[in-house]
């Protein structure tokens, strides 16, 4: 029998717990088992020229590209491991798909099995943890192999469409861009997929936001309270009443007398109390981390990039042994993992005994909604491991990360964060005003996890909001007077949304359903956490910033769209860049995982919606000298262009030559000149109204 698993760390695991302990060259065996593995994918979809040479050239009349019959090429990173693999499939009547448990884990295994015409008996070993305890249970329940197969087949779909649309809608967009001289004199290729398209316009949009912003003044009143009874001074801010003169749809005064108006009638005013409440507020500590919530942080923090989160989040679990599985889209525990804290929390101590006195106070015995087995997905959330390490051996970034992750799992074994919460409303004059305060009463989980509260002070004055919560109120009942005293008019002003980091990015992609007015779509989008996930989104984000669509900006790396990104933006229809297409895609690969749809009915549908985009995109190059070809050679960044006119050599000559007067010879407008690789050629100022292009003399 042979196990075949996703990546060597998850096949130990899987052969510690089978007994197979011989180690072979790529494999593990004993006990009349035989454990393999791959490294994520080994096989990737073949380029283009593999379905003909056609295709090296990049040609609008070469497209589309629709393959009849799929090829796969093996990964120069696993060519080696392909071959043991392979070589374990040729003696093995039995293979037990051991990848993750989920679409992408099925097609791993499935399309190394389908490669080496593999025709076997399959199992299925459907793992949701990696504990000892977990996949003994789940040796006991392997499913059959047909009861998994259509998740395969959802995988191809995905990978099959993401690839007709990246090949075929990159190269046609990249070409119509080059015609109208929109790549300027650098030329490049433009970038287009499901999922990174949508991605960068939440930027452009941002931008865009950002640029056009017109700030609004707008006023607040701030009043201290004195008790009749007390010396207990508080802060009290007057509320505006929504609708009424002067007043915004935010609850916002925009008129500056209007506020003079209420400073001058409650100075020194008696208030009545309105009310006066307290409530006990419980606070359940947060989740160990997903990545995205560990990418978030750490962005917000230290303004580490989303790759490199994901990088050292990696090296933590994969070299340092300190922690589990990074590329986790769940927080939660499973149960049996519960019994492994004691063990967990000797390694802490034995990695950093500065930490031995919080360790000390974590009570190992509290389990709270964390430990769920229901709230499990692939992987559960990522917290230390019971393996001993040396904090010595980590660099800077390594050690804060482990620092987050090892409080975040601390805090689960301490009680719930308790805080008294007191809102005191009163009328002065007809005018309400509201204080809130609160006071901790249990530290709770906070004992464990270190809230940034400076840094949010920090940025709370740095925006005028300061920290009126953090005041203590007194004890008062309906019908008690305050005395209003030292009221003044402040001076606010409305700010621009903030550009994207990496981190406010990620969380973005993961709240898109926001954006999309389709409720069936919508609830797709928030079901499946938005578009991306969590192993892909940093290098979706990566991939942006490399082919220049997106750059770095300032010392807190701001995301911007480059002129490049924001171009794409502008010519590509809504049906490419709207989130929309993701959600509905993610239910077409629904219904193939369930059955009710087949591969070929999806691919049918994608290969229909894609000559529509193309016919959309061809359409807009209309140019009176058409091009021979507009070729792209050497890789995607050697885009290049050249024309040969189908009028006579007559008009073409007059057509030069009303180009060298910087004149459209189709509508009078200037021309300017563009430079592609064989040579210049003149465009038209007036496009996309006018396409006309021709070359230069000489060129």
């Amino acid at each position: 029998m042979l196990y075949v698993c996703e990546k060597p760390s998850q096949a130990r695991d899987i052969a510690k717990v089978l007994g197979a302990s011989g180690r072979g060259d790529g494999y593990l065996q004993g006990q009349g088992v035989t454990v393999t593995w791959c490294f994520g994918h080994l096989l990737e979809q073949a380029e283009p020229e593999a379905y003909g040479q056609q295709y090296k050239r990049w040609s609008l009349d070469a497209l589309p590209i629709l393959p009849e019959q799929w090829i796969l090429d093996v990964k120069k990173s696993g060519a080696k491991q392909f071959k043991v693999v392979k070589a374990l499939l040729g003696k093995t009547q039995h293979v037990v798909i051991a990848t993750d448990a989920d679409r992408e884990g099925e097609m791993i295994a499935r399309e190394v099995m389908q490669q080496c015409h593999y025709r076997g008996q399959v199992s299925r070993l459907w793992l949701s943890a990696l504990d000892d305890a977990s996949i003994k249970k789940a040796l006991g329940q392997l499913k059959p192999g047909h009861e998994t197969e259509k998740l395969y087949q959802a995988g191809l779909a995905r990978s099959r469409a993401d690839w007709l649309v990246g090949m075929n809608l990159s190269r046609a967009y990249t070409l119509v861009a080059q015609y109208s001289g929109q790549l300027g004199d650098k030329g490049g290729a433009l970038s287009v997929g499901r999922v990174q398209t949508p991605t960068l316009k939440l930027v452009v949009d941002r931008d865009r936001q950002i640029h056009c912003f017109v700030p609004v003044d707008y006023w607040d009143v701030q009043a201290t309270c004195l008790p009749d009874s007390s010396t207990n001074r508080f802060k009290a801010n007057w509320i505006p009443v929504k609708g009424k003169n002067g007043i915004d749809a935010e609850g916002r005064c925009l008129d500056s007398a209007l506020a003079q108006q209420v400073v001058t009638t409650c100075q020194r005013q008696l208030a009545n109390v309105l009310r006066c409440d307290t409530e006990r507020k419980k606070q359940a500590a947060p989740l160990p981390y997903d990545l995205s919530g560990l990418q978030v942080e750490a962005s917000r923090r230290w303004g580490l990039g989303a790759q490199q989160v994901l990088d050292i989040a990696q090296a933590l679990y994969e070299k340092h042994k300190l922690t589990t599985y990074p590329r986790t889209d769940c927080g939660y525990l499973p149960v049996s993992q519960h019994a492994e804290a004691a063990g967990v929390f000797k390694a802490l101590v034995a990695t950093d005994n500065n930490i031995a006195g919080l360790v000390a106070q974590a009570n190992h015995s509290i389990k709270g909604k964390v430990w769920d087995d229901g709230k499990i997905t692939a992987h559960h959330g990522i917290i230390p491991t019971a393996a001993t390490g040396s904090l010595e051996h980590l660099s800077e970034p390594e050690l804060f990360l482990y620092d987050l992750i090892r409080r975040r799992y601390l805090a689960q074994f301490f009680p719930a964060h308790e805080y008294d919460q007191t809102v005191i409303e009163l009328d002065c004059q007809g005018y309400t005003f509201r204080a809130s305060g609160r006071v901790d009463r249990v530290a709770g989980w906070k004992t464990a996890y270190q809230e940034p509260e400076a840094e949010a002070d920090a940025e709370n004055e740095k925006a005028g909001t300061g920290n009126e919560e953090a005041q203590t109120l007194p004890k008062l009942v309906a019908g008690d007077s305050v005395l209003m005293q030292d009221l003044k008019r402040i001076t606010r002003q409305t700010k621009p949304p903030a550009p994207y980091t990496e981190g406010t990015l990620i969380q973005a992609m993961k709240g898109i359903a926001k954006l999309v007015e389709n409720p069936k779509l919508k609830a797709i989008l928030r079901e499946n956490a938005g578009i991306g996930t969590e192993a892909t989104r940093a290098n979706i984000i990566e991939t942006l910033l490399h082919r220049k669509l997106l750059e770095r900006v300032g010392k807190k790396k701001q995301l911007r769209a480059t002129p490049k990104g924001a171009a794409l933006i502008a010519m590509l229809p809504d049906a490419v860049k709207d989130p929309a297409l993701t959600a509905a895609w993610e239910q077409a690969l629904e219904s193939i995982a369930s059955g009710e749809m087949t591969l070929m009915q999806f691919m049918d549908k994608q290969q229909n919606w894609l000559l529509k985009v193309l016919e959309r995109a061809k359409s807009g190059v209309n140019i009176p000298v058409q091009p021979e070809s507009v070729a792209v050679t050497g890789g995607a960044d050697a885009a290049t262009m050249t024309t040969r006119g189908n009028a006579s050599s007559q008009q073409a000559g007059a057509a030069a030559q009303d180009a060298d007067g910087k004149a459209c010879p189709v509508c009078g407008k200037p021309m300017l000149k563009r430079n592609g690789k064989y040579g210049d050629f003149w465009g038209c100022s007036g496009f996309p109204g006018c396409k006309t292009i021709v070359k230069v003399d000489g060129a």
